[in-house]
């Protein structure tokens, strides 16, 4: 790329020096020789207009030292001179009649100021075109060389110019390289052009968020590694117990039963979770009233809040709340923001399941709530999960997760806050009819 980038430059410099060039060399020969045939004009009048013998004899030898060649046309047509003259200019000076011209006279080409004089006839005055230009020959030389020095000066800041901007990209492609190999831990300096810095700290935020969502991802490893041994555990002693005769086999069996189903819902959210990202994830789009889809869900968290003594209810509009959307991945959210909510909530505290126009629906708790630092990451996998586990009762790290990621899936938004009742607020906005 730094080679291309010098060629295109030399290039771009090689075509302006030579159309500068050009223009400024056609520039001074026409100055040059128009000047030069405004002198051989007044020449010309100069040998018509003497009268005195002696001093056009010497106005004459003066001219001819000039290189100019005086050609004499009587008034008969008789022509005067050891140069012949083209015909044309000789019958313009027995007419009378000024002319100027260049022509090309026995191989060479000539300026010819051809004029009257005032007793008959005329003078034709012949200059070769090269005398004419020779005094422009150390110009051209002159402006050649500075044309050339331009050149060159202008190849050398193509290559610096080329170094300057290819440089910024190599080290941006080493580290991109490293990036691939898994160095997390590369950095670029972000200076120089604005888009090259701009690359810089692209490439560097691209660093840090591998290096974080890596990190998460480890601690994502072990908590559900984590989540998956105690279990496990649990399982593996039971029915050891149960092969050695040890312990009652209904309640290890009972107790065996449980921990599959944990072991169950973690991996049934793992893979939901998973699903929620993929291109192919399926959603079955309709017509649907929040306000039924929540008076359906009622029915069964009411029981379930009643077991555990926690008071549950709803607040439903007059009028149905109509939004195109997934039934039943909107019931999947419900049941995880329910299921959440249901776990950090004491007894006589209350659960509200809530429903607004404008598609809005809410779960809200009595519970211990969430700091404002939590409000951010309430959907980020296993984020609240890390801050609270021994702390307060937990689940897998996923529900709200997975609760983000369908909602974005289905084209809404998912955000928490605190709660009137004193705990967290989660609120989602579907997008209407």
């Amino acid at each position: 790329m730094r080679r291309r980038i010098a060629l295109s430059t030399v290039a771009a410099a090689l075509v302006g020096v030579l159309a500068a060039g050009l223009v400024a060399l056609g520039l001074v020969r026409s100055a040059y020789d128009g000047q030069a045939r405004t002198v051989l004009h007044r020449e010309a009048v100069l040998i018509a207009n003497l009268q005195d013998v002696q001093r056009g004899k010497l106005a004459a030898r003066a001219v001819t030292s000039l290189g100019v060649t005086i050609v004499r046309v009587r008034p008969n047509g008789a022509v005067l001179g050891r140069k012949a003259a083209d015909p044309a200019d000789v019958a313009a000076a027995t007419a009378g009649r000024e002319s100027a011209s260049t022509r090309r006279i026995g191989g060479v080409r000539y300026l010819v100021e051809v004029q009257p004089v005032d007793t008959g006839g005329g003078v034709i005055l012949l200059q070769p075109l090269s005398d004419a230009r020779a005094v422009t020959s150390g110009v051209f030389r002159r402006l050649t060389l500075a044309l050339a020095l331009g050149l060159g000066a202008a190849v050398l800041i193509g290559v610096a110019l080329a170094r300057r901007l290819t440089q910024p990209l190599v080290r941006a492609a080493d580290a991109a390289h490293s990036l691939a190999a898994g160095d997390r831990t590369i950095r670029l300096a972000e200076d120089g052009p604005d888009e090259l810095a701009d690359l810089s700290r692209s490439l560097n935020a691209l660093a840090q968020a591998l290096a974080t969502s890596e990190a998460r991802e480890r601690e994502f490893l072990l908590s559900v590694s984590h989540e998956l041994r105690t279990p496990l555990t649990g399982i593996r002693g039971f029915a050891e117990a149960i092969g050695e005769g040890v312990g009652d086999p209904l309640e290890a069996g009972r107790t065996i039963e449980a921990e599959a189903e944990r072991m169950q819902r973690l991996v049934s959210d793992l893979l939901d979770l998973a699903r929620a990202g993929a291109d192919d994830f399926r959603l079955d789009l309709s017509a649907v009233d929040l306000r039924e889809l929540v008076r359906d869900a009622a029915t069964v968290w009411q029981r379930r809040c009643d077991d555990v003594g926690v008071l549950f209810s709803t607040e439903l509009p007059a009028g149905p709340v109509v939004v195109h959307t997934d039934a039943g991945r909107i019931r999947q959210v419900l049941d995880g923001l329910a299921e959440n909510a249901l776990r950090v909530t004491p007894s006589d505290r209350p659960i509200v399941f809530a429903v607004q126009q404008g598609g809005v629906l809410q779960v809200r708790d009595g519970g211990p709530g969430l700091s404002p630092e939590d409000l951010p990451v309430a959907f980020e996998r296993s984020v609240l999960y890390d801050r609270y586990r021994g702390v307060r009762q937990v689940g897998t790290g996923l529900g709200l997760a997975l609760v983000g990621a369908l909602v974005a899936r289905l084209g809404g938004t998912a955000e928490a806050g605190r709660a009137p009742e004193g705990g967290a607020c989660f609120t989602v906005r579907l997008p209407g009819q």
